[in-house]
């Protein structure tokens, strides 16, 4: 009877840590639509607008060994409290930022927003993985990240409904101050109702705190966060983690400028008649995809994550999580290449179809590099966490080269991202296990 109420507890807190990661993946993908959106109301070039995503992600820099030092010495629920409270208040400065219309500020704000979802992310992917059956952690933290894809599905549809409505970027083309002024209200609407929504979350935490507190592992005692840089597992599981997020969000933030463009979708009515996929994009009647259609779009690349998760995890209960990484690596390196050597019309549903192969990456690098690393489970969590800095430089330089050379070209970046990826997972899937699947919840 004991136990059946332990695995009761686990279950109904693993529930509550799942509605966690779905709210950090709808307002992480929020800021794909928002890169678009700033490109035309600021009048940037796409080097200047990803400005908006190093402000996002270079928050994990900053932020993630301090929030593993507050794991550590507070435990979970102190720090995701800590971590949604900063959340609200990054909202609240876009809030202002938008009213005033200043890209600055807008900047500031992601910064406060992202170091949230930063210490949240520190604190969540450990917890998910230790609570329930220590065999199954590479299973339950895919299924958190299938609800962080569903967040990350509805992130840019509804980004895309608020902030891209008649704006437009291509050469030659101004924008009106009527929709100039739509697109920043756009902004503010979203970001109130974000703030909002993180209330309720930080509440309905708030009460659902004992049934989480006496369903996780205990804390290990405070751990020299600087140890993990001792552990060759750890550091090459950062640099895993540095380049597929960098590579994820170089194609997603780009993903609405390169399918309006008009060696893409920007003068075909194609994706219209893809059933589903015309229907979510809503045609204006106007040839061609329009900046808001193709935003709209981008909401399959992540949602192709959320059913690679689903699936995903099905499998890692039957397969080899180093092996089954190896072969979604590889698949999606092929993908980027094809959009880089090929071109046209079909490479933007190619294109699309990366995030299907992006499902299992982050959850399984978190978890093989966990079970390799010689440094403690805080040390190595607070070091993967650090590494998602990859999403603010990788995007940066993409940027540079879609201004260079075109989006299509651009691709080539993630393709290397991949094929790195790839030599990580058969490494992994070599390398001894210093600490078993079934142990890492006794530790953390």
């Amino acid at each position: 009877m004991e136990n059946q109420r332990s695995t009761s507890g686990a279950g109904a807190a693993f529930a509550a840590v799942t509605v966690l990661f779905f709210a950090w993946g709808f307002i992480t993908s929020m800021v794909d639509p928002l890169v678009a959106a700033v490109k035309g109301i600021f009048t940037l070039t796409t080097f200047e607008a990803n400005a908006a995503t190093f402000a996002f992600f270079i928050a994990y820099g900053v932020a993630s060994f301090p929030a593993a030092a507050l794991l550590a010495r507070f435990k979970s629920i102190p720090t995701i409290l800590l971590a949604l409270c900063m959340m609200i208040a990054g909202c609240l400065v876009m809030l202002v930022a938008a009213n005033l219309a200043v890209f600055n500020l807008v900047l500031v704000g992601l910064f406060i927003l992202a170091s949230g979802i930063t210490v949240l992310q520190v604190a969540a992917n450990p917890l998910a993985a230790a609570l329930g059956d220590p065999k199954g952690s590479h299973m339950r933290l895919v299924l958190s990240q299938t609800f962080n894809s569903l967040g990350t599905f509805l992130g840019p549809l509804i980004g895309a409904h608020l902030f891209l409505a008649g704006v437009e970027v291509k050469g030659g083309t101004a924008l009106t101050p009527e929709v100039r002024a739509q697109a920043l209200a756009g902004i503010d609407s979203a970001y109130l109702w974000i703030a909002g929504l993180i209330a309720a979350l930080a509440v309905f935490f708030f009460v659902s705190r004992r049934v989480v507190t006496e369903a996780a592992p205990a804390s290990p005692p405070a751990a020299n966060i600087l140890g993990a840089f001792a552990s060759k597992w750890a550091l090459f599981g950062g640099l895993a983690i540095f380049l597929y997020v960098g590579a994820e969000v170089s194609i997603g933030t780009q993903m609405a400028l390169f399918l309006n463009s008009d060696g893409i979708w920007g003068l075909s009515d194609a994706p219209f008649h893809v059933p589903l996929l015309g229907y979510a994009m809503g045609s204006d009647g106007v040839h061609g995809v329009s900046l808001q259609e193709a935003g709209k779009a981008v909401a399959f690349y992540w949602g192709g994550a959320m059913v690679g998760r689903a699936v995903g995890s099905a499998l890692l209960a039957r397969f080899n999580a180093a092996r089954l990484l190896t072969l979604f690596t590889a698949i999606a390196a092929a993908m980027c290449l094809y959009v880089f050597t090929v071109g046209g019309v079909t490479a933007g549903f190619v294109a699309l179809c990366i995030g299907l192969f992006n499902s299992i990456m982050f959850p399984v690098i978190f978890t093989l590099t966990l079970e390799r690393s010689s440094a403690s489970e805080a040390a190595t969590s607070g070091l993967l966490c650090f590494s998602i800095i990859g999403g603010a430089f990788l995007p940066l330089l993409t940027g540079k080269v879609s201004d260079l050379h075109g989006y299509s070209f651009s691709l080539i970046v993630p393709a290397i991202c991949y094929a790195v990826l790839c030599m990580f997972a058969i490494s992994a899937g070599k390398a001894r296990v210093v600490r078993a699947e079934g142990e890492m919840a006794s530790i953390h």
